[in-house]
This record gives C-alpha cells, sequence and structure tokens, in this order.
C-alpha cells in the first residue's frame, strides 16, 4: 500500500474518532450506523480528502492485500487441543492447522474474557483501553480506541464480527461503532442458551434455529462468500466452550463414556464442535480458492474453564499464573509461510500491529501500543532469532475499582522467569526449569524478581496515578437505535444493603434486578447525554398479580415522571436444558413492557433513577430494563 493511501485512510479515522457530533448513516434494509463528525468544517475536511484520495491514488486490488480470519475460541486452554497432549480430545482440523502453519509455544493473553479481547481488538493493555472487568459496563472498550478493524477498513477492507464481542453493548463501543460494518452475534459475557438462540445483526434482534457454533459459523461463511473481489477482516470469537453447558448430542456421546467428568466431557465435546467450525471455515477457503490470499490466526481468550488436562500448568481461567494465560496461537497464509515453532513470548498485544504489517498497513498515529509486530517471527525472517528484543510481557487480574497495588494480582513473565504478585506478595518462578511453578526462588534470583516487579509496578502505578472511571452509557440518538439500559448495568443503592439485588451473581450479563423490597432502594444508571432533548421510557419487567399496581418514578436531573405498573406479567422460567445443574442467571423467560413517561435529558453526564413510591405488596416488579428512544427536542 501506498503511503499516501495510508495517510488519508488514517487522516479520516482520525477525525471519525475525535468527534462529539452524530450523524446517521442508512446502510442496506433497518440496520444502520453512527459515524462521528466533530464539526462541519470537519466534514468539509473528510470530503475534501475522500475527493483527493479518488482522484489521485489508484485503488488496490484484492490480490495485493491478504483476507484476514481471525479466530477464537472462549475458554478453550492451552491443553484443550489434541497435539498438545490433552488425552481422549479430539481436535483434528487444529492439529492440522498447527502443523501446516506456525506455532506460538508461548503466547499469552489475559486471565478473563472480555479483558483479552480488547487488547488483541488495540494492540493495548486492556486497563489502558477502560476495560477492568467482565460484565456490569467495566467489560467496555473506550470508544476512542483505534481497533484493528477500523484500521483494515480504512485501508479498504470489508469488515465483519461474528460472536461474542464483550467489550461493550452501547455505541460507539458497540461492534458497528468499533470499524466492523457488520456484526452478528452478542455483545454481553455470556449467552444463556445455545440453541435456536436470539441474536443480535446490526442491531436489529434476530431468531435463530441450530446450535449456536453452527450458526455463527453460517453468518461468517456468508459474508466471506458476499465480499469477493475486495479484502475482507472476519473476525470469529466463538462463545465455546463458556457455559452453559450445552452441546450437540452426536458432539457429547463421543466424550461420556470416556471416564471425564461432566464439565470435561462438555468442554471437550464443545470444543470439538468448534474444531468442525474451523474446518468448515478453512474448507471454504479452499473451495473459493482463497486459501493462498487468506491469512488465519487461531487463538483462545484464556485458560480452561474448568479442572481437565492443562499441560501441568499452575492455574485455570481467573487465574494470573501461566495456566490462566498461556493459550495456542497459530498461523497459517496458504504455502507462503513455511511451518515452524516461535519459541519468544508473545501476547495479545501484539495481534494489531501484526495484522497490520501482513496487510501492508502503517500503524497509525494514536494511542501509544504495548504491542510489537510479530511477522518477523512468523515469516521466520534471517537472524531474527538473535536480534529480537528481550521483553517483559504483564498480567492483571482486572480490578477498576482498585485504590492501590495491593488490591491487584498480576505477573510479569520474561523469557525464562515468572514474577507473579498475589495476597500482597510476590514470587518468582524459573519456567524453563520448573514450568509447573512448584518452587518460589524469589529469595535466590532477587534481582530478576526486581527487574520483573519494577516493570509491573510502574504500570500499575501509572494507571492508579491516571485513575479509573466508573462505567457510563453514552446517549445518542444520531444512530436510530432504540438504548437499554440493562438491569445488571444499573447501580443498586440500598441503605441497609438488603431489599434489592441483582438475579444472578455480582449482576453478570443478562440478569436482571429481582428482590426489590426496600421502598428506599433505587436503581442507578451512569449516562454521557450527547443528544439532549426528550426521551421516551419503557420499562422491560415481569411482575407477579400481587406487584402489579406498583408506582414507580424515573429521575434525571430536574426531569420526573411516575407511572404505575399497569399490568401482571408472571411468565415462567424456561428450562435451559444444561448438562450440568444450571445457575440462576441463566435462566430464561419473557418479559412486558410498560411505558413509563417522557423525560427531559439535560447533557453531559447524568444519572437516571428508578425509584419505588409504593408497592401493594411484599415487593416491586422484577426489572429487566430501561428502555429509551429519543422523540424531540
Amino acid at each position: 500500500m501506498t503511503q499516501k493511501r495510508i495517510l488519508v485512510h488514517l487522516g479520516i479515522v482520525c477525525v471519525l474518532k475525535s468527534s462529539r457530533e452524530s450523524v446517521s448513516v442508512v446502510t442496506e434494509g433497518k440496520n444502520s450506523m453512527t459515524a462521528y463528525f466533530r464539526s462541519r468544517v470537519e466534514r468539509l475536511a473528510v470530503f475534501t480528502l475522500l475527493i483527493w484520495f479518488i482522484g489521485e491514488v489508484p485503488a488496490l486490488s484484492a490480490a495485493e492485500q491478504p483476507n484476514v480470519l481471525l479466530i477464537m475460541a472462549d475458554d478453550q486452554g492451552w491443553g484443550d487441543i489434541a497435539a498438545h497432549g490433552a488425552p481422549q480430545l479430539k481436535t483434528p482440523v487444529l492439529d492440522r492447522l498447527a502443523a501446516v502453519g506456525v506455532q506460538f509455544d508461548r503466547f499469552y493473553v489475559s486471565p478473563v474474557c472480555a479483558p483479552t479481547r480488547a487488547s488483541l481488538l488495540s494492540g493495548r493493555y486492556s486497563l489502558r483501553t477502560g476495560v477492568s472487568g467482565v460484565t456490569r459496563g467495566y467489560e467496555n472498550m473506550r470508544g476512542s480506541e483505534l481497533t484493528i478493524a477500523e484500521c483494515l477498513r480504512c485501508a479498504g477492507y470489508s469488515t465483519g464480527c461474528f460472536g461474542k464481542w464483550h467489550n461493550g453493548r452501547h455505541l460507539p463501543m458497540h461492534p458497528n461503532g468499533q470499524g466492523f460494518d457488520e456484526f452478528f452475534g452478542f455483545c454481553g459475557g455470556h449467552w444463556n442458551t445455545y440453541f435456536d438462540t436470539p441474536l443480535e445483526h446490526n442491531g436489529e434482534r434476530v431468531e435463530t434455529s441450530g446450535y449456536i457454533t453452527d450458526v455463527i459459523t453460517d453468518a461468517a461463511l456468508k459474508f466471506i462468500r458476499e465480499r469477493q473481489g475486495q479484502p475482507w477482516f472476519c473476525y470469529v470469537p466463538y462463545n465455546a466452550p463458556h457455559s452453559p453447558w450445552r452441546v450437540p448430542d452426536e458432539f457429547y456421546a463421543k466424550y461420556q463414556d470416556k471416564g471425564l467428568d461432566e464439565t470435561a466431557a462438555c468442554a471437550y465435546a464443545m470444543i470439538e464442535c468448534v474444531d468442525a467450525s474451523v474446518g468448515r471455515l478453512l474448507a471454504e477457503l479452499k473451495r473459493l480458492q482463497l486459501d493462498d490470499d487468506t491469512l488465519v490466526l487461531f487463538l483462545t481468550d484464556n485458560g480452561p474453564n474448568s479442572p481437565r488436562f492443562n499441560g501441568g500448568m499452575r492455574g485455570t481461567k481467573g487465574s494470573v499464573h501461566e495456566g490462566g494465560v498461556r493459550v495456542p496461537l497459530f498461523v497459517k497464509w496458504g504455502d507462503r509461510l513455511k511451518p515452524h515453532r516461535v519459541e519468544q513470548i508473545a501476547a495479545h498485544i501484539d495481534l494489531l500491529p501484526t495484522i497490520l504489517e501482513a496487510c501492508g498497513v502503517e500503524l497509525p498515529d494514536g494511542p501509544q501500543l504495548d504491542g510489537l509486530s510479530l511477522w518477523p517471527l512468523i515469516a521466520n525472517t534471517d537472524d531474527v532469532t538473535s536480534s529480537w528484543p528481550e521483553r517483559i510481557l504483564l498480567t492483571t487480574r482486572e480490578s477498576g475499582t482498585a485504590q492501590s497495588r495491593s488490591q491487584f494480582r498480576g505477573a510479569a513473565r520474561s523469557q525464562r522467569w515468572r514474577a507473579t504478585f498475589e495476597n500482597g506478595r510476590w514470587s518468582l518462578f524459573d519456567m524453563l526449569n520448573d514450568p509447573g511453578q512448584k518452587i518460589d526462588v524469589a529469595t535466590q534470583h532477587s534481582d530478576e524478581l526486581k527487574r520483573l516487579s519494577t516493570a509491573w509496578n510502574t504500570y500499575i502505578d501509572g494507571l492508579l496515578a491516571d485513575g479509573f472511571e466508573e462505567p457510563e452509557i453514552p446517549v445518542d440518538a444520531a444512530s436510530g437505535r432504540t438504548l437499554e439500559l440493562p438491569g445488571h448495568e444499573a447501580f443498586l443503592e440500598s441503605a441497609t444493603g438488603n431489599g434489592i439485588r441483582y438475579a444472578g451473581v455480582s449482576g453478570f450479563a443478562n440478569c436482571w434486578v429481582t428482590d426489590w423490597t426496600d421502598c428506599d432502594a433505587t436503581l442507578l444508571w451512569n449516562l454521557n447525554v450527547i443528544s439532549p432533548g426528550q426521551w421516551k421510557v419503557v420499562l422491560e419487567y415481569a411482575a407477579t398479580p400481587e406487584q402489579s399496581g406498583s408506582k414507580l418514578e424515573i429521575v434525571c436531573g430536574e426531569s420526573r415522571r411516575e407511572f404505575v405498573v399497569e399490568q401482571s406479567h408472571d411468565s415462567p422460567f424456561v428450562p435451559v436444558p444444561e448438562r450440568l445443574i444450571p445457575s440462576p442467571h441463566y435462566s430464561v423467560r419473557s418479559w412486558a413492557t410498560q411505558a413509563a413517561g417522557i423525560v427531559r435529558l439535560p447533557s453531559g453526564k447524568q444519572t437516571l433513577i428508578l425509584r419505588g413510591l409504593h408497592r401493594p405488596g411484599s415487593a416491586f416488579p422484577e426489572i429487566k430494563s430501561v428502555q429509551m428512544r429519543r422523540v424531540g427536542d
């Protein structure tokens, strides 16, 4: 790609990402996306750049830019690959991908889902992007972060994301606001049911038929088939083998009688199903004669989500030890890359610069990257090993509410050493001679511990100095979409600490508010109102006959609206047929809606409050969400 073309594209990105005023751009059908412009002058500047670009820079053909297929499984550990020694597990497609491609022997991600995804997409450690957790808005990556998708789209790529996003449901944190032309999947950290799942396509709810892994794969295949003649970036973040433990019977039957515990049997069945779907994607590339034109990457987002084979490493999902963060990375580009194993340590933060270099797209000016391009290691260029820099990779178990270092867990990893910080103390392990982390050698190698701990402390101190922002929901009417304030993103306040709670643990994704018995308890949503004016409010709820007739109040700024929940809607919980005992927050039920009136939202940072005024019975209705749509100035 010429430097001139790159500068034009990235100049447009900078204008779009710095904006605050919104203009709706309507695409096919009912789908819409939001482009952000700061002023009429900036819009004119973008238009001028486009005219100059069209007139002066010839378009590159698809053959000059590789397609990119980036596949990530959810909660599949390093040991969840048959080629890595997993007993009884079958992953023939991934085994073959590893054998014919480039394998990274020491590749690291974050201990849990959302942070890994933010680092992968941005090239930055997740806490720098605003991601400090996995639910209640703490999983949101700032809309101002520049993603792989945005960089590639501005270099002429068509971009699509299919599966589990987990970096924000509200624009501009939504995939459509972070560079993806097309999004099909769900935005939360998990989904309640894996068969015949209601999903989202560019902001519109769609009903699906079949198992979710197959449905996601079908959508990705459709995207690939329809993008002939234009380079594309297809990001496929599967949600398996994340619980709930559901998988088609034909896969589960293969592991049911192998002496495995139920979680391992179901996880292996879900992994083999993902393996088959990866096979479908790779087969389609061959059928379309795109194999030599497509860069394929496969990785997973953290360690295994149950105790099962993981190569003897210490820790599973959620752990800052090796077993919680070391995962597979396989890279293939037709016959262009010679099969080999990379021993140098690498991480999720490296994928953005790596993919951009492979595609001939220069790194943009913007937020400083933490990663570096792995392309010399992948291309196996001469003398790359001897010239490769000594690195320290950092790990944190995210905690956006931390006030001091002692409230974090973390680690610093060099090629040989792992320094781990837990419960306010450091330990050190020689990973070459003690890969299972059985012997703490901090006393014997205090110099190494000081070097690694200093790097981690400096990183954490910088974050603490900048401070962590509480999650807030952008309120912008430009997209034309209904804004949903989920119950699990509300902050619950009660003077007694009781009388209101989330239906699941800690307000996890898809939860709702229940057991609201305290008349003084409130639900609060932090808003950033970009489009002030009149907004119509609708409550999504469930209510027993005893709870109907409850009087509630919506408050924001000086605007107050009282309303009565008139109808009962005591819908039954739909059993989720899991292999194991289901958790409460995986329950499924239907919800009713009740108009709550029109409130006037002032601009800027606001708090929307839902308050109970009167309950005829022992409790107020259960609250799934508050939905809002702008209706006037």
